[in-house]
C-alpha cells in the first residue's frame, strides 16, 4: 500500500515537473520571439533612416548639378536649355528688376540678347549652403562671382566683375529637381574696359586678317 502510494506520488511529481519545465520553456520562447520582433523593427527603422539620409544626400547633389549648368549655359549662350531650368512658376528677381513675369524661357532669352554671342563671359558659384526642406522642395545660397566684356560700340554697355549671392528656392518636378525661385544680389561690381572688335576677346591679341 506504501508502495503504491510513493509510486503515485512519484507519477504526478514527474508530471508537475513536466508541466513547470514545459511552461518556462513557452515563456522563454516567448521571450526570444519577443526580442527577434524588436530586433527586426529596430532594423527596419534603420534602413529606412539610412535610405532617407541617402535620398537627401542625392539631392543636395541633383540640386548642384542643377546649379552647375545654369552657369556653364550661361557661358556657353545655351538659352534654350538655361530657360529650362526653371519651373513654369519660378520667381526671378536678379540685382534689384523682377523678371518674375517673363518665365524661366523669357529670362534666358533676355540674357541672350543682351550678351549675344560676342560677349564672352564667366560664371562661377561657390559654397553652397543647400537646406532640404522637405522631399520635394529645397533651397540654398551661393557664393558668386561673374565676368562680363562687350566689344566695343556706341551702345555697348560696360563691362565687368562682379560678385555677390544667389538666394534660391528648388522644387522636385517628376523627379527633376528645377529653380522655383531666385534672387541675385552683388556686393561689388569692378568695371571693366570692353574690348575692341578686332581683337581677339580671350587673349587680347590683335587679329590678322581682318
Amino acid at each position: 500500500m506504501n508502495n503504491k502510494k510513493l509510486f503515485t506520488s512519484a507519477i504526478l511529481g514527474a508530471a508537475i515537473l513536466t508541466l513547470f519545465a514545459t511552461g518556462c520553456s513557452n515563456q522563454n520562447n516567448s521571450k526570444v520571439s519577443a526580442q527577434a520582433q524588436d530586433s527586426s523593427i529596430q532594423q527596419a527603422a534603420k534602413i529606412t533612416e539610412l535610405e532617407e539620409k541617402y535620398q537627401k544626400l542625392e539631392d543636395m547633389e541633383q540640386i548642384r548639378q542643377l546649379k552647375a549648368r545654369y552657369f556653364r549655359f550661361t557661358d556657353e549662350k545655351k538659352w534654350k536649355e538655361l530657360g529650362e531650368l526653371f519651373t513654369s512658376d519660378a520667381k526671378i528677381v536678379a540685382d534689384g528688376q523682377d523678371f518674375t513675369k517673363l518665365g524661366g524661357p523669357g529670362f534666358a532669352k533676355m540674357i541672350g540678347d543682351l550678351v549675344g554671342d560676342k560677349a564672352p563671359t564667366t560664371h562661377h558659384g561657390h559654397m553652397p549652403e543647400i537646406e532640404m526642406i522637405d522631399k520635394n522642395n529645397a533651397k540654398a545660397v551661393w557664393a558668386m562671382e561673374d565676368m562680363l566684356t562687350f566689344p566695343e560700340g556706341k551702345n555697348s554697355p560696360p563691362g565687368h566683375r562682379g560678385y555677390g549671392q544667389y538666394h534660391e528656392t528648388y522644387r522636385k518636378e517628376n523627379g527633376v529637381w528645377k529653380i522655383s525661385s531666385m534672387k541675385l544680389t552683388r556686393f561689388r561690381m569692378d568695371p571693366l574696359p570692353n574690348w575692341k572688335p578686332n581683337t581677339d576677346p580671350v587673349t587680347g591679341q590683335p587679329l590678322t586678317g581682318k
